[in-house]
C-alpha cells in the first residue's frame, strides 16, 4: 500500500486535512476532481456560498474521505498543525482551481510555514 501522506487545504478555512495514504497526484487529482465538480455544481444549485470553505471542508472529511481511505479511516485526521512528512499539499483555491505543492526541505524542517515553505508543482492538471 503506498503510503505517500499529504495534506487537502480549503482556502478561507484554517483547518488542514492530512491522509496518511494515497496521496500522490495520479491517486488523489482523478478522485478529487470529479468530487469537486459535484461539490460546485450542488453549492450553484442551493445558492449559499457564504460559508463555502466550512462547507467543502466537511465534505471532503465525509464523502471524500471514504475515497481515499478506503478500509482504514485510522488515515485521515483534520487539525491546525502542517506534517512535516507530506509528500503533497493540495490547495483548493476560492476560484475552484486546485494547485499541488511539495514542501522544500524548509517546510519539511519547519513545517509551520505551511504553503509559504513549499514550492509549486507545475504541469498538474486539475
Amino acid at each position: 500500500m503506498p503510503t505517500t501522506p499529504c495534506h487537502i487545504i480549503v482556502e478561507g478555512n484554517p483547518v488542514v486535512i492530512f491522509a496518511s495514504r494515497n496521496g500522490s497526484p495520479e491517486r488523489m487529482l482523478p478522485i478529487l476532481t470529479p468530487f469537486l465538480d459535484t461539490f460546485w455544481q450542488e453549492r450553484g444549485a442551493s445558492g449559499k456560498s457564504a460559508d463555502t470553505p466550512e462547507c467543502l471542508t466537511a465534505q471532503i472529511v465525509v464523502r471524500f474521505g471514504f475515497e481515499i481511505c478506503e478500509d482504514d479511516f485510522s488515515n485521515l485526521k483534520v487539525g491546525i498543525r502542517f506534517d512535516p512528512q507530506v509528500k503533497y499539499l493540495y490547495e483548493i483555491k476560492a476560484d475552484r482551481t486546485v494547485q499541488v505543492w511539495t514542501p522544500t526541505l524548509t517546510y519539511q524542517q519547519d513545517p509551520s510555514l505551511g504553503l509559504e515553505g513549499c514550492q509549486q508543482l507545475v504541469g498538474q492538471p486539475m
